[in-house]
């Protein structure tokens, strides 16, 4: 029996059907590229609780004792290390998602698999790293006498939004990526100057009032500010932020799925 692969015609970006056929490729992806990263290493799955960690001690002496930027009222370690906990997993989620195509080019041009599965797959597989990083915050909630608020039912939420906007600016760069190869080197510079747009070492508050709806566009905004808002209670929900924020994500993920798939005939060739 033979199988003949045309392109797809019309407006549909996501043939679910044909994702649910490849699930078990998705799966094995997903397997391999958590294995792959703590495969032969002395600690193990401790350094998906190491870069966060000590990003918090640094930024605690740095900001929170040299610079005294305020915290809302509670003690600075926490209060970084919760903005350190969603941030850091859109920040890796983020870089190699953006590289996945290239990392991935010998699949590219020898068999036929739906493209979009592989800068998911950084997505999904990065939800380790973040779960496992999590044990600090309850363990620091625990020491510091803090109990999460009833807030913290619209966790799932926002990691939710934490994922779709970690997968629109994936799909966005991993496409530009795989025919403008200095993408891999800007996508960490980005990073990088996203970080200190986020609220991670400051809060929201410092924002002026008429700008906040405004500030509210970037979508990590919200994302961090909810997590501070729902675990630590240190400020009420930011509905304001997670709204215009939801609202920029589905923007986000949606163009950059129409320009993946409009750019994935070319993916083989320039691979």
């Amino acid at each position: 029996m033979r199988t003949v692969i045309e392109p797809k015609k019309g407006w549909q970006l996501i043939n679910f059907a044909e994702l649910w056929r490849y699930r078990d490729l998705f799966y094995f992806l997903v397997w391999r590229d958590i294995k792959v990263l703590y495969a032969q290493t002395v600690l193990g799955f401790l350094w998906a609780i190491i870069r966060p960690l000590f990003s918090m001690v640094v930024f605690s002496v740095v900001f929170g004792g040299l610079a005294k930027v305020p915290s809302d009222g509670i003690p600075y370690p926490i209060f970084s290390y919760a903005a350190l906990l969603p941030w850091t997993y859109f920040s890796t989620a983020l870089t190699t998602s953006s590289t996945s195509l290239i990392t991935n080019a010998q699949m590219l041009s020898k068999v036929y698999f739906p493209r979009l599965i592989i800068p998911m797959t950084a997505v999904l597989a990065k939800l380790v790293d973040f779960f496992i990083a999590s044990s600090i915050l309850a363990a620091m909630m625990f020491w510091f006498g803090i109990a999460p608020t009833v807030n913290i039912i619209y966790v799932p939420l926002l990691i939710v939004l934490m994922m779709l906007t970690a997968a629109g600016f994936g799909m966005w760069l991993s496409a530009l990526g795989i025919q403008y190869r200095d993408v891999k080197h800007a996508s960490q510079f980005i990073s990088q100057l996203l970080m200190y747009a986020a609220p991670v070492v400051w809060p929201s508050s410092l924002i002026p009032a008429q700008y906040r709806l405004w500030y509210g566009l970037y979508p990590i905004a919200g994302v961090i500010e909810g997590f501070r808002a729902a675990l630590l209670g240190s400020t009420p929900m930011p509905w304001d932020l997670i709204g215009m924020g939801s609202l920029s994500a589905i923007v986000i993920f949606g163009s950059g799925l129409f320009y993946f798939r409009r750019m994935e005939r070319i993916f083989a060739d320039v691979a």
